[in-house]
């Protein structure tokens, strides 16, 4: 199937590296680029292209107003592509829409353009226009994240600012919250916690472990693919090998 692409970028690397790594597939009929997004809308509009790959933050107009200006009816199937914002990542993956990491490597790219080709052809381009108009919605109504905690002690309650907290470590069915050479109970499971938790402070390291990025030192390589993070007070902690990825990711530069 012969697929017309657009390159929605305001760094002119970024699109000839997509461009590159587009030329390689056969299946790729037309490449063309856009450098902002007033350029993307007008070319969607004139071109109409069946897959589009756009550039989440770009200045004046970015990739969530161009979907917005298009509109989700007339919007093609769409691979966003971000620099390191979980938030972002984690309304794409809410509402089924595949993104890219910059920098892109090669190996996911073809994984995303794979996963674009079949829903072009399984998913009707209404269901992709609502899975999108969605995506708007997640975006512009963000979750509100718990910004303190009440913990019981010695016959009172006292109130912790989550941003205090080093790490947290699973009980059971409690936590335990690290501050400083402080540590509290408090009654509530692991999962139930780190979804109320701000994923841009605090990052899953391990499945009994919670780890406040801000409080982290240095990451330094493990065995089997684990790591060791250790945090300014000089605690260490090991991470499970299925958070490798995360933490990984949690290494590189935001370009």
């Amino acid at each position: 199937m012969p697929l017309t692409t657009l390159i929605v970028d305001d760094e002119p690397l970024a699109r000839e590296g997509l461009r590159m790594l587009l030329a390689e597939d056969a299946e790729i009929a037309a490449i063309h680029e856009a450098r902002n997004g007033r350029e993307a809308v007008a070319a969607i509009r004139v071109r109409r292209p069946d897959l589009v790959f756009l550039d989440v933050q770009m200045p004046e107009m970015d990739g969530f107003a161009v979907l917005q200006e298009v509109g989700p009816e007339r919007m093609p199937a769409v691979v966003l592509v971000t620099a390191h914002d979980r938030y972002a990542i984690q309304a794409f993956e809410i509402n089924a829409i595949d993104y890219l990491l910059k920098p892109v490597t090669a190996a996911r790219f073809a994984q995303a353009l794979e996963r674009a080709k079949t829903r072009l052809i399984s998913t009707p381009k209404q269901e992709a226009g609502q899975q999108i108009l969605s995506l708007l919605q997640t975006i512009a109504t963000p979750r509100r994240y718990v910004k303190r905690l009440a913990v019981q002690s010695a016959g009172k309650t006292s109130f912790l600012a989550v941003e205090d907290l080093d790490w947290i470590q699973s009980a059971e069915n409690y936590v335990q919250l690290h501050t400083g050479r402080a540590s509290h109970l408090l009654h509530v499971t692991m999962t139930a916690l780190e979804k109320s938790l701000d994923p841009e402070l605090f990052l899953r390291i391990h499945r009994s472990i919670i780890v406040n990025v801000r409080r982290i030192k240095e990451i330094q390589p493990g065995a089997h693919a684990e790591y060791v993070i250790v945090l300014d007070t000089g605690v260490r902690l090991q991470s499970g090998r299925t958070y490798h990825d995360q933490i990984k990711e949690l290494t590189a530069n935001p370009f």
